[in-house]
């Protein structure tokens, strides 16, 4: 008949007729499935936190009169649900955050989230110690924000205990593994020595304000009575900007409380070039003083941090590589405790600090040795013997 259409040119034209409006609602589904993704991702990641949090709960409850397999089937569920749970935020990162970064939908919080993700990532290549308990870390802390952010606090106050036992566990993996690049002396190990040393001052700092911080308000190991003058001393100096001097005390504080907490994870060799790097650090800061009022605060502080340094990890050190090095410091520990008066010990203890500065080595700390030697004869310790001759000043030890 003229002027009919057949049914497969009718669905043809329809077709064609609608290409636009279903290449809109392909779009606009694109759009909706991003946060329906997250939505699936988060009841996937709900089921597999519950099925952990019992999991852990029946491992951590178990009674010491448990026979042996019993215990090992408990334990080997544990870490099976443990394992689970990593990958469901693994994938709820590579699916959902990824894609959204990607599509420039995602949050401040998003983008933040995926570029630590890559930084902990590039770290498979370069240690691998460190990107496993860095990445494993990642995934726990980034699910323990969204609960705080969602406000869950039921389930926060049940997933409390598992949180601090993992990152207990990763922060003394992480400074474990610090410590032993610390101790080694290849010249790659000294290439990398200031990043090194930023890198576990950085992370005892991370582990006091996002771990320490959950641990103390229910104290049941009752650390705080080991650490309370130096924790109350670290939180005062939250406020404010700080200046080269605080920076120097809040990490002499930060490493006395590790000392306690991280007793094997950061050990006596590695808290001692700790140490002696805050001294280094302490001595490039006196040289770089912009007045002699913060020179003199400098010095103090010093003075402070030698006798802190002195007290609570040299006079207790057990094994020295260096016999006569051992030697030395017993003799001027004996003859520091002797002394009653605080100027005479630290005169003491500037004469062993110009005694230990390698000159000829470091050129850059000279004007340290002056401003120490005028301290010295300032204190009758030392005589000054002017020279005519020369523009410098000679000083003579006074027995």
């Amino acid at each position: 008949m003229k002027g009919s259409v057949s049914l497969a040119e009718r669905s043809l034209k329809v077709l064609e007729t609608n290409k636009t409006f279903f290449g809109k609602l392909s779009n606009t589904l694109s759009k909706i499935l991003v946060p329906t993704k997250i939505g699936i991702n988060g009841i996937v990641i709900t089921l597999k936190r519950n099925n952990l949090l019992k999991a852990y709960e029946m491992y951590i409850n178990l009674k010491n009169d448990v026979d042996e397999e019993k215990r090992n089937i408990i334990a080997e569920k544990y870490e099976e649900a443990y394992s689970l749970y990593l990958e469901a935020i693994d994938r709820y990162i590579m699916d959902t955050i990824y894609k959204k970064v990607k599509s420039n939908f995602a949050t401040e919080f998003e983008r933040n989230a995926m570029a630590q993700y890559y930084q902990i990532t590039n770290l498979k290549e370069l240690d691998y110690n460190e990107y496993k308990y860095r990445k494993q870390k990642y995934l726990i802390e980034l699910d323990y924000e969204s609960l705080k952010v969602a406000d869950k606090s039921k389930i926060l106050n049940r997933y409390n205990s598992f949180y601090i036992s993992k990152m207990d566990t990763f922060y003394k993996g992480i400074l474990k593994n610090y410590s032993v690049s610390l101790a080694d002396t290849t010249n790659k190990a000294n290439f990398d020595r200031d990043r090194l040393f930023y890198n576990i001052f950085s992370t005892i700092e991370e582990y006091i304000k996002n771990v320490l911080s959950i641990k103390i308000k229910d104290d049941t190991e009752e650390i705080l009575k080991r650490i309370q003058k130096d924790y109350e001393e670290y939180e005062s100096f939250e406020v404010g900007k700080l200046t080269e001097k605080e920076e120097i005390e809040k990490k002499i504080v930060m490493l006395n409380i590790s000392r306690i907490i991280f007793t094997h994870s950061l050990p006596l060799v590695a808290s001692e070039k700790c140490y002696e790097r805050l001294v280094y650090e302490t001595r490039i800061a006196i040289i770089n003083a912009p007045n002699e009022k913060r020179k003199e605060q400098l010095y103090l502080l010093m003075i402070d941090l030698l006798k802190i340094y002195y007290e609570k990890l040299l006079s207790t050190k057990i094994y020295w590589e260096n016999l006569k090095e051992k030697e030395t410091f017993k003799a001027f520990w004996n003859l520091f405790q002797k002394k009653n008066s605080d100027i005479d010990k630290e005169m003491i203890l500037i004469k062993r600090e110009v005694s230990l500065i390698d000159t000829k080595k470091n050129e850059e700390l000279l004007d340290l040795v002056k401003y120490y030697k005028e301290k010295l004869v300032k204190h009758g310790k030392m005589r000054e013997i002017k020279n005519s001759c020369t523009t410098y000043k000679r000083y003579k030890k006074v027995k």
